[in-house]
């Protein structure tokens, strides 16, 4: 089905093509009734502008970009890009804003996609996640003049930033597992490059040297169901193997009871698992798991928000989304014999 086209619309109305820009544009030059019965027929039609139009006279072409560079199988099951998309468009489908979404296959790919937005004027702005050290992408989009919202820890004080207190979560989490008897913790992490997990690893670290523990013995991931399988296995087949494990994502946690059971590991009674993120994965196994609870859609919809506000001109503030909290379920227990 073809697009309707400004002529078409005159057509119908019975006017000029003038008459129906002047009407669809909100100028001046025809008489209310008239363009009342243009932009009835223009709805009637489901006429919408054009993009590239809009692009080439430099206004708005009602669109937010969101660049992932993860592999897609991984996508799949993650469950928080689903939470995080589905705030982003609670927030700007009412406005008629599209989300553009594209798979990125290496941080080269992402930064020629930016360029290539910039150039055709395909998004009034853009959405970006995982932040690493000296990531280059901040200056890039900055280079391109596109207005962007870092969903995570702030890389410096020029960019616009909204994040989760993730630190002080991990905090909570030692905190009690420590409370619970356990001296002997694991952490399977997620990507090392990524800040977040930076400061996860750091507030782990920093609190278990408060609470007087050795240090918890960290293995790192890309956040798939298989290597946090296979580094749950590593974890429980050392020597001292640990009575907890925190895990950066709920997949990763889920997939690790089914390795405990597996080697003849019971949960919570041999060990205790904290899951990251809180979503609908974490109420569906059994046992459910104990896990850092964030509202990962309250917090797409505080950046959404802070896109809205950055393209409309003003400049949102920077700071967290809302603070993170420790959901108990049947994963965490005191450890065995009191070990």
């Amino acid at each position: 089905m073809s697009r309707p086209t400004i002529t078409e619309i005159a057509e119908r109305a019975g006017v000029s093509k003038s008459a129906v820009s002047y009407a669809l544009n909100d100028k001046p030059g025809v008489s209310p009734a008239t363009r009342a019965r243009i932009l009835g027929i223009a709805e009637q039609m489901a006429w919408e502008p054009s993009s590239t139009a809009r692009a080439l006279a430099g206004k708005r072409v009602g669109a937010v970009g969101l660049v992932i560079n993860r592999p897609a199988r991984i996508l799949g099951l993650e469950p928080f890009y689903m939470e995080f998309i589905s705030g982003i468009e609670e927030v700007i489908g009412p406005r008629g804003i599209s989300l553009v979404l594209k798979v990125a296959r290496s941080l080269d790919d992402e930064c020629a996609t930016y360029t290539k937005w910039a150039a055709s004027r395909k998004v009034d702005g853009v959405l970006l996640t995982d932040l690493s050290d000296d990531d280059p992408r901040p200056d890039h989009l900055r280079t391109l003049e596109m207005p962007t919202v870092v969903a995570g820890p702030q890389p410096d004080e020029s960019s616009v930033a909204m994040w989760t207190d993730d630190a002080d979560a991990m905090r909570q989490s030692v905190s009690y597992l420590v409370a619970l008897g356990h001296v002997r913790l694991g952490r399977v992490a997620g990507n090392p490059s990524f800040l977040h997990t930076k400061l996860r690893t750091e507030a782990m670290l920093e609190e278990a040297r408060r609470l007087g523990l050795s240090s918890p013995v960290i293995i790192t991931t890309d956040f798939s169901q298989a290597q946090g399988e296979h580094a749950t296995r590593q974890l429980l087949s050392s020597r001292e193997r640990p009575t907890a494990i925190v895990y950066d994502s709920d997949v990763m946690a889920a997939a690790a009871l089914g390795v405990a059971a597996e080697m003849g590991v019971r949960i919570p009674e041999d060990l205790s698992i904290v899951a990251w993120d809180d979503s609908m994965i974490s109420r569906l196994t059994y046992p459910p798991l104990t896990s850092t609870s964030v509202d990962v859609r309250a917090h797409a919809m505080r950046v959404a928000q802070g896109m809205l506000d950055l393209i409309d001109g003003d400049k949102p503030a920077s700071g967290p989304t809302g603070t993170l909290g420790l959901t108990v379920r049947g994963t965490t227990g005191p450890p065995p014999g009191g070990a």
